[in-house]
């Protein structure tokens, strides 16, 4: 079966669920996405990983990178190969020096590595058919994409953005100290862009 390969468009909140995110896979030069539902622990996994901030502790998915390279293991790709009910399942495709082997992950866990192992992430044609989201072609899409994946991160509260946008320089520095503190990466990502934001400005 021939493999296709995604990547990660966005990070956000999910509509249709509360308390859950959605991470956004796209296709590799193609218009297709495929949304999938995942929990707040597994969002903030994969976001801290492509935002590549330094948590003062590994996060369980570092702890399991440092594990792997630790014995030599390499993980390879990862493939979403089966959609069951709404549920999708996913593979780690692993080696050593000596045998490679497949193991069954979640989907969220496989996302959270290949981003901590820039793997590539696979799926196959019969999933993105039942699952995926066809984006309109528009005339922009012919342009090349984006080097750098962007990560979308939307606050639960519709006054998130506001109460950031009010606050000064000064106390969005110390408020993106006191939560990654806390480890309240999602949160820290809005307040860095917010910070970063203003910069561009000057």
């Amino acid at each position: 079966m021939k493999k296709i390969e995604l990547e990660i468009v966005a990070l956000s909140h999910s509509i249709t669920q509360t308390h859950s995110y959605a991470v956004v896979l796209g296709e590799v030069n193609g218009l297709r996405r495929l949304p999938i539902v995942i929990g707040g622990f597994e969002a903030q996994a994969i976001a801290v990983a492509l935002e590549k901030m330094q948590p003062s502790r590994p996060l369980t998915h570092d702890l399991m990178k440092n594990f792997m390279n630790a014995f030599d293991v390499s993980l390879h790709e990862i493939i979403i190969c089966d959609l069951q009910e709404g549920i999708f399942y996913s593979k780690l495709v692993c080696s050593t020096d000596k045998d490679t082997v497949e193991i069954d992950s979640r989907t969220s866990d496989a996302i959270a590595l290949a981003v901590r192992f820039g793997c590539p992430i696979y799926t196959y044609e019969n999933i993105l058919e039942s699952a995926g989201i066809l984006m309109e072609d528009t005339a922009g899409s012919t342009k090349k994409k984006k080097a750098k994946q962007e990560v979308v991160v939307e606050d639960d509260t519709p006054s998130g953005k506001e109460d950031l946008k009010t606050m000064t320089l000064d106390e969005l520095n110390t408020l993106l100290n006191e939560v990654l503190d806390s480890e309240d990466y999602i949160r820290a990502i809005a307040i860095r862009d917010e910070i970063n934001s203003r910069s561009r400005k000057k």
